[in-house]
């Protein structure tokens, strides 16, 4: 499956052009931002650092049903009346969020209508990148799995194509997102160093020739 581009939205000057405040909060690796069944009473939106979206069954199964990176944004469910978190988050590597009250970003979407399209367009693109990330865990094999996050963490498809990888992500951190085994993401990265789709520059370098990887059968 393609790895979705979706247009950046930028929430803080979205934020800054109505005057609000607004409040950044660090997260250590694995630390949980909130968890299933918490009041959902604010939107978070993503600095720096990454974000697992999971939901855990009654039997105690957790699924992956996203990741956010930086310039994405979660939590919006509680702007269409949810009560509860459906889910958890946990920061998958140290990192930075804003959070900005409900009542806030209700406020502002009401009064700033050109904003507001704008932030409706990027959650229905969003959404749409959702519903693919649980289409991905769900049929793709841990390969094309993998690639993909790749793509996604290198901001594939944005302005001036994929971004070397400068936060640290590992290889751990990396079998946990898709559902895979350490061994297993070793295994792929070496085969993708190998045939030049990636590279250690200093930074993990991903380049477009991964996309093969994903468009294969």
């Amino acid at each position: 499956m393609k790895a979705r581009a979706i247009p950046r939205f930028d929430l803080e000057g979205f934020l800054g052009s109505a005057g609000i405040r607004r409040k950044v909060t660090a997260f250590r690796r694995k630390q949980k931002v909130f968890a299933q069944g918490d009041a959902a009473m604010a939107v978070f939106y993503v600095q720096e650092g990454a974000v697992k979206l999971s939901v855990i069954s009654a039997s105690g199964k957790e699924a992956v049903v996203g990741m956010m990176g930086p310039g994405d944004f979660f939590g919006e469910g509680c702007l269409a009346g949810q009560p509860l978190r459906m889910g958890s988050a946990t920061a998958l590597i140290p990192t930075r969020l804003l959070v900005v009250e409900k009542k806030t970003m209700m406020r502002v979407l009401h009064e700033q209508h050109a904003l507001a399209d704008r932030f409706i367009q990027y959650v229905l693109e969003r959404n749409i990148r959702i519903e693919e990330d649980l289409i991905d865990q769900l049929f793709n094999s841990s390969e094309k799995r993998l690639a993909r996050t790749l793509l996604l963490l290198a901001n594939f498809g944005k302005d001036g194509g994929p971004q070397p990888i400068t936060t640290s992500i590992s290889q751990a951190t990396l079998a946990e997102i898709i559902g895979t085994t350490r061994p297993r993401v070793s295994h792929f990265m070496n085969k993708f160093r190998k045939l030049g789709f990636i590279e250690y520059n200093g930074h993990l370098q991903i380049h477009s020739s991964l996309l093969s990887v994903l468009l294969h059968e």
